[in-house]
């Protein structure tokens, strides 16, 4: 049986290895994803979909860990994202046209591990830095002398 540290480091290997059966294959059947802007997954179909729309859109894409933590079940990583923005990105609130901006974007993955399989994935990224970064948030406002 792998540790809860193998399982989520396979699952980053098969993430910037862009390989979507793979990364499908590290979540149980009845898995569960969140992640920002009110998302929330059920199932390694929906999650894998969800990978390969930033794939996608970031063909270049890879994931850094920074720090990883364990205790028990759960793992937290740290992580750096960095990809160029070559292809439309599909959210919640609709499509983003390619910037052809370069992201590095910082976040954190809270997973909880059963029978060597992601059970439960929390995804947590700073939009506004994602989004100022591809240049679609307006330029701050300067405060008047």
């Amino acid at each position: 049986m792998a540790s809860a540290l193998e399982v989520t480091k396979a699952a980053q290997e098969a993430f910037n290895s862009h390989d979507a059966a793979r990364i499908s294959a590290t979540y149980a059947d009845d898995a569960v994803m969140e992640a920002p802007g009110d998302v929330r997954l059920e199932g390694p179909e929906a999650i894998t979909g969800y990978a390969m729309g930033w794939l996608n859109a970031f063909s270049d894409a890879t994931v850094t860990i920074n720090s990883a933590f364990a205790d028990g079940d759960r793992v937290v990583h740290e992580f750096t994202f960095e990809g160029t923005h070559d292809a439309p990105l599909v959210g919640p609130d609709g499509e983003i046209p390619a910037t052809h901006r370069r992201l590095v974007g910082r976040g954190v993955e809270v997973y909880r591990i059963a029978g060597d399989k992601i059970v439960e994935d929390h995804l947590y990224y700073d939009q506004v830095q994602v989004l100022t970064q591809l240049g679609l948030m307006p330029e701050p406002a300067q405060a008047s002398a």
